[in-house]
Formats: C-alpha cells, sequence, structure tokens
C-alpha cells in the first residue's frame, strides 16, 4: 500500500496515508524527517521562506519559514493567500456535460400535488413559531405516538419542527428574511406530504402571516396555546388537529416516479485532508449520475467553498447567475466583516487534526461533492430552486444551520461526508453517512453507511464508491434506513439568524 497520496502533478505536498515514521519513505525516495500524523502533509521539496505550497494544484499558503523535503506541513507552517477577488470571476469556462450515466432511472417515493418535488417519507411535520411551545408540543407528541400513530401504520413519524427563533428578534430587520423564509419554506418539504400544521404561543413576533398563505391560516392547520384553558385542553387540541392530519397522511403510497422528482442535499462536516481524496469525489461522482438522470442536487457552505469559487463560476454558463453567486459570496464576506472575524475562523481544531491547513484546502476539498456537472441554478439559502440540475445553495457551513436550509429548499436525503465522524441527522429527511477513510468504517462500523476510504487504498476505484453511493442514495430515497435513522440519531434545527435579537 501506498504510504502518501500527491494529487496533481504540479503539486510540492503529499498526505500521509497512515501515522508516518521518522526514515519511512513517502513518495520517489523522499523520506518523513519527522514523525507526521495520518492525512496531514508532507513537504516533496524544498519549499524557501514565502514560496507558495500546492495541493491540487493551488496555492494552499505561503511558508512562513523554509520547508525541507519530507518535512511536515500543518496549519503553524503557512501564511493565507489573498481571498479570490471576486469581480473578476469567469462563468461558463468549464460547462461539462459528459456525466456518468445513472444506473437507474427512478425511484419509489411519496408525490406531492404542486410540489417540484417527491417525498422519501411520510411525516406528519409540526411546525412551531417559538420556543415557547415546545414543551408542551413535545408531550402531546409524545402521546400522540404512543396512542394514535400506531392506527395510522403508512406514517412514518411524527416531526416538531423546533427551533429558537420567533420572540426577542428584530422581526422587520432587514436580514430577519433569511430565518423567516427557511421556516415558512421548511413547512413545504415534501416528505410532509403537503400538510400543513402550525403550533403557537400567541404573544411571539413570528406571527402566521409571516410564514402561511391567508388562505392557509385556518382552524385547521393553525392553534395558539394562549386561546386554551390549561394544558391539559393545549394537548387535546394538538392531538385532535394532528388526527386529523395523520388520517390524510396515511393515504400516501409510494409509488415509481422519475428522478427529476428527487431532491438531494450533499454536505460535509468533521473534514480532514482526505475528504477530497475520496468521500466529497465519490459524493460528486453521485452527483453528476442524479444529475444526468434529471435529479436536483445542491451543494452548499459559502465560507467552506469561498476560497474556490472562481472553480464554481467557471461552472456556470449565464451572467445572471454568476451575479447571484457574487452577491451571496459578497453579503457574506460582510456578514464575516461586521463580526469581526474573516475566512481564517475556518478550519475548526478538528480538521487542523485531520490535516487540513487552511480553508483554501478545506474550500478545494469541499467544491468536490458537487462533481463536475454545470451549475444550474444558485439559490440563496433556505430558497427553494426553480430549476432541476446541480444546484448551489448559499447556506453558512454549520451542520446545524446547513442541514435545515437545505430541508426549506425542498431537500429529501442528504449525503453527509465525514473524515473525523460525527453522528449528525435529520428527524425530518434521511441522511446517508459516507467516510473518508477505511478506519473511521471500522471504527464506527455501526454508523457509517459508505466507505469511500477504499479509494485511498486502491481497492475500489473512484467510479465504483460513487455508483455505491448513488445505489444507495435511491434505496434510502425509495425507504431504506441509513444507520443513523435506523438507531433514532436525531438533532436539533438550528436557523440561521443573521438579524440582531432585541
Amino acid at each position: 500500500m501506498r504510504n502518501a497520496i500527491k494529487m496533481r502533478p504540479k503539486d510540492n505536498v503529499a498526505i500521509a496515508m497512515h501515522d508516518m515514521r521518522i526514515g519511512e519513505e513517502v513518495i520517489d525516495q523522499i523520506v518523513a524527517k519527522q514523525e507526521i500524523p495520518q492525512a496531514h502533509k508532507i513537504a516533496l521539496e524544498k519549499i524557501p521562506k514565502g514560496k507558495p505550497v500546492i495541493r491540487y494544484g493551488v496555492i494552499l499558503g505561503y511558508a512562513r519559514d523554509t520547508i525541507l523535503p519530507g518535512e511536515w506541513i500543518n496549519e503553524d507552517s503557512l501564511d493565507l493567500p489573498a481571498s479570490p477577488d471576486l469581480d473578476s470571476l469567469e462563468y461558463g469556462l468549464d460547462v461539462d456535460e459528459e456525466l456518468p450515466s445513472p444506473t437507474r432511472t427512478s425511484w419509489m417515493g411519496y408525490d406531492v400535488p404542486n410540489s417540484r418535488f417527491a417525498g422519501t417519507r411520510n411525516i406528519l411535520g409540526i411546525q412551531t413559531t417559538v420556543q415557547c411551545v415546545v414543551g408542551v408540543l413535545q408531550v402531546a407528541v409524545n402521546r400522540l405516538k404512543e396512542q394514535i400513530l400506531p392506527k395510522y401504520p403508512n406514517v412514518d413519524d411524527i416531526v416538531v419542527i423546533r427551533h429558537g427563533y420567533g420572540c426577542g428578534v428584530a422581526i422587520n430587520a432587514p436580514e430577519a428574511k433569511v430565518p423567516i423564509r427557511t421556516i415558512a419554506n421548511i413547512m413545504k418539504n415534501p416528505n410532509f406530504g403537503g400538510q400543513l400544521m402550525v403550533v403557537g404561543l400567541g404573544c411571539e413576533k413570528l406571527t402566521p402571516d409571516k410564514i402561511m398563505s391567508a388562505k392557509d391560516i385556518t382552524d385547521d392547520n393553525f392553534l395558539l396555546l394562549q386561546n386554551y384553558h390549561g394544558f391539559e385542553a393545549m394537548i387535546e387540541a394538538i392531538m385532535k388537529m394532528a388526527e386529523k392530519k395523520l388520517q390524510v397522511l396515511n393515504q400516501r403510497k409510494r409509488v415509481k416516479l422519475p428522478l427529476s422528482k428527487l431532491a438531494v442535499g450533499f454536505q460535509c462536516g468533521g473534514s480532514d485532508a482526505f475528504s477530497g481524496v475520496t468521500g466529497n469525489p465519490a459524493a460528486g461522482y453521485a452527483s453528476d449520475m442524479l444529475v444526468k438522470g434529471g435529479a436536483t442536487t445542491m451543494f452548499s457552505e459559502v465560507t467552506e467553498v469561498r476560497d474556490g469559487v472562481e472553480f464554481i463560476a467557471r461552472r456556470i454558463p449565464n451572467q445572471a447567475n454568476c451575479n447571484k453567486l457574487i452577491k451571496e459570496m459578497s453579503w457574506y464576506d460582510n456578514y464575516l466583516a461586521q463580526g469581526g472575524v474573516d475566512r481564517s475562523a475556518n478550519p475548526t481544531p478538528g480538521n487542523k487534526k485531520g490535516g487540513l491547513s487552511t480553508i483554501v484546502e478545506k474550500s478545494m476539498g469541499s467544491i468536490a461533492k458537487s462533481g463536475t456537472a454545470p451549475i444550474a441554478e444558485v439559490v440563496s439559502g433556505g430558497e427553494i430552486p426553480t430549476k432541476h440540475g446541480l444546484i448551489f445553495n448559499a447556506t453558512p457551513a454549520g451542520d446545524f444551520t446547513c442541514g435545515p436550509m437545505q430541508l426549506a429548499s425542498g431537500m429529501g436525503v442528504e449525503v453527509f461526508v465525514t473524515g473525523r465522524g460525527t453522528p449528525y441527522n435529520l428527524a425530518a429527511a434521511p441522511v446517508i453517512k459516507v467516510c473518508t477513510r477505511t478506519d473511521l468504517k471500522e471504527f464506527w462500523h455501526d454508523l457509517i453507511d459508505v466507505n469511500a476510504g477504499s479509494i485511498a487504498t486502491g481497492e475500489k476505484t473512484l467510479a465504483e464508491v460513487g455508483t455505491e453511493l448513488f445505489e444507495f442514495i435511491i434505496d434510502t430515497a425509495s425507504g431504506k434506513k441509513p444507520a443513523a435513522e435506523s438507531l433514532g440519531l436525531f438533532n436539533d434545527l438550528v436557523i440561521f439568524n443573521p438579524a440582531p435579537m432585541t
């Protein structure tokens, strides 16, 4: 087995396949001059002080001091290069229409009238307008699951869309549109079957008219706890409304659908230096297969692609979407600056331990999960796409904010690539866990669904793992439970709110 991986011919570094000992050969008779942790970078040539360190064929940073062949390069070894200039982006230069063909072009899902996408699950989603109602609502849901849900075997679950927004917020601030849009569109996720159920308190700022159309604000869809005389009356009202929704949802059946009715989100978290070698490229290959078959796929995480933005722009066929990309990137640049931070706030400590030294390196690995397909549309976080194909969904990079925004955009299944490992999962949509290293698959054998580490070891090709993941996506969309869903691991939703708190 090889000891290190060099990504591109012009690279002057490789990454260690395993913890390397002093004197161990790296590549082509270059030996390790230090003990070097797995996934970390090793210099393949002398890199003088101030000269570029190159991986993926791009400059990750500049050497703070002269680095000799075989020496370890980490976050303390580099100074960041300048951030890519948004004003000089070129579009339409790499519009690749030659994509791998899907092995299947249909799946079994729940069609939703007047919805762009179909559901992968049949769930009663109960939206909240404010965190204050969650305690009461959860008691009601527990009773529903125990007493009522068994009568409706075609319904998979009852999920509370719980969040911390709704009160103590500047509801009319310009950027309040971000959380309001996300909350309003989550209710429209096809996994909820078009059934609206909203529970509010009565004194919050997030009033129903901000997240529901006037025709939908009825006693069948919306209730306020402050209108009920005591706790048991609240519980009874919630259960009565919910059972009516369950009766409708129970009539849903899986039917054969084209891939054009499927929306798949792609995200990565707990990334390491193998993410851009194995897990994310495999995800990108699967995404390309889905797009070729007519599906919609979305990748996100603005700060984790910002330093590779020129490579994204080159895959956008038209000026309008390139302008939207620039607008979203500029907004986030300004948002970070107002908070007194910049792009150096990323990577995380875990990313660095996994060999990712700078945000440039993390960006190049992150973009790999988008594959090579043309970018059909750029949407704001939580916005519903108007086109099929590959979508750039401009969300924050945090796992718990990105996931809800992809849900709001209609995602039915999420693919989550991890190098360090995370039990992250969503209750409203299944999450497929892809690991970047075989040793993580062995360590977390009951949490990982697809092992992309076999690409690094040479046991499987990128196309083989990408196709395996594609098949797993279709099976999951059609009802198969990934590991985290089977284990009942679900995280709360975090709604991104850039507006002021009051």
